[in-house]
């Protein structure tokens, strides 16, 4: 009798967990992805900032499950489904299942202004970090040659829209670099002087913390030069700056020639695959509904989880799209489908644990909300340090992350300052 074959979509958080769940399983276990690589998002910003290499916050599929017998990795990309056949159809061939578990992950959202790209750099891979990067060190190195005043502030100008974790961490990272990294690097400009702008709609950075956790935020980006601009909305963006609106419906303009883009995502476009061939229910941003079980309603055999599951906590809010979410819900379904092995007997429903919220916003400066508890300082920070090693998948990586956050706390250099690609023969 042949095993139970379940097929995997994505190597991200949610999907690498299941899978790694799955090893003493009695199934046969199908990982696809269209890179061959895990990625730790968490710390795409300090390779958009010259801290770590992207080797050191991504490894290898292959190697992750190794070890793993029952598992084999598939390089390829889904872009059609065929429940009635259960076949999940790539690019270049078919997967069959029994079971399908999609964790396709999030993309950039625009807002309806998808020509904003173009202008605005936005941090999902590893190939936007470094171009992010290259933008950063070639705006200092343009600034230098630069001889007129006006110009030369708009090459020192730095725009991050969106004031989220991602966004208030980069602000933070590049306060560090203008004060501290670069500043006795350049003999035709002052480094210190450059301005950056953190832009966010909402009323605070840090909006989904607690009130009193984004004060402090706040103050420790004011320490590194940092400048939130909070209550306004972005109404324009292109070669030259950023245009917002206030609330009053006054616009103000912006010069500057580096704008990043952390504003938000928008769920895989596979959700709209299932949508249109499994009937899925699609929720704002395109995120697809699931039952309790995780599963697709009318299709148990499939299972939606990650950033594409839109999934209600028991006070009817949606769960946000984060690293731990994912986690807890790739176990989850792993044992869901053990069990389903075993017996007719149905899962209890998925319960989210949320054990907390973490942001850097500086060297030794960080605010962590662990349950009831709110810590700012140089406490929280340790505990950002020691959770987000622990979540790197390989013992390698955590100790060359390690090593380098050593070396940048004792002497603020980053190692992986360089401008690379074609870009870098740009003149400015």
């Amino acid at each position: 009798m042949a095993r139970h074959r379940v097929v995997v979509l994505g190597g991200g958080f949610g999907g690498l967990y299941c899978v790694q769940a799955l090893r003493h399983a009695d199934v046969d276990v199908t990982l696809v992805d269209k890179r061959n690589f895990h990625l730790f998002q968490p710390l795409l910003y300090q390779v958009a900032t010259g801290s770590l290499s992207p080797g050191e916050i991504a490894s290898p599929l292959r190697s992750v499950l190794s070890r793993q017998r029952n598992t084999r990795v598939l390089l390829g990309e889904a872009v059609d489904l065929d429940p009635a056949r259960k076949a999940l159809i790539l690019t270049d061939g078919e997967v069959p299942y029994d079971t399908l578990i999609v964790a396709a992950g999030a993309r950039d959202a625009w807002f309806g202004h998808d020509d904003w790209e173009q202008h605005a750099a936005p941090l999902k891979t590893i190939e936007e970090a470094t171009r992010i990067r290259h933008r950063i060190l070639f705006a200092f190195e343009a600034a230098e040659r630069e001889h007129d005043p006006e110009a030369r502030r708009h090459w020192l100008t730095f725009i991050v829209v969106g004031a989220g974790p991602t966004g208030v961490e980069l602000a933070g990272a590049l306060g560090e670099i203008a004060n501290d990294t670069l500043k006795h690097d350049f003999r035709s400009i002052d480094p210190t002087q450059a301005r950056i702008l953190l832009v966010e709609g909402a009323s605070r950075v840090l909006p989904s913390y607690p009130e009193d956790l984004s004060k402090k935020a706040e103050a420790s980006l004011i320490r590194l030069g940092v400048r939130p601009y909070v209550g306004v909305k972005v109404v324009g963006i292109d070669e030259s700056g950023v245009t917002v609106e206030h609330g009053d419906h006054q616009t103000e303009r912006f010069p500057a020639r580096t704008v990043i883009w952390t504003a938000g995502v928008r769920a895989s476009e596979f959700g709209e695959i299932l949508a249109k061939r499994a009937d899925a229910k699609l929720e704002k941003g395109g995120r697809v509904a699931v039952s309790p079980d995780l599963s697709l309603p009318g299709h148990p055999e499939i299972f939606v989880i990650g950033d594409l599951a839109y999934y209600a906590d028991a006070q009817g809010r949606p769960l946000p799209g984060v690293a731990q979410v994912a986690m807890q819900q790739g176990s989850y379904v792993s044992r869901a489908i053990r069990l389903r092995l075993r017996s007719a007997q149905k899962y209890p429903p998925f319960r989210y644990h949320d054990r907390g919220d973490l942001a850097v916003i500086g060297r030794a400066a960080a605010v962590a909300r662990i349950g009831r508890l709110h810590l700012s300082g140089f406490l929280a920070w340790l505990i950002w340090l020691f959770v987000h090693l622990m979540y790197l998948v390989e013992f390698s990586n955590r100790l060359l992350v390690f090593v380098q956050w050593g070396f940048l706390y004792l002497t603020f250099n980053r190692g992986a300052r360089l401008i690379t690609g074609a870009e870098g023969r740009e003149k400015p």
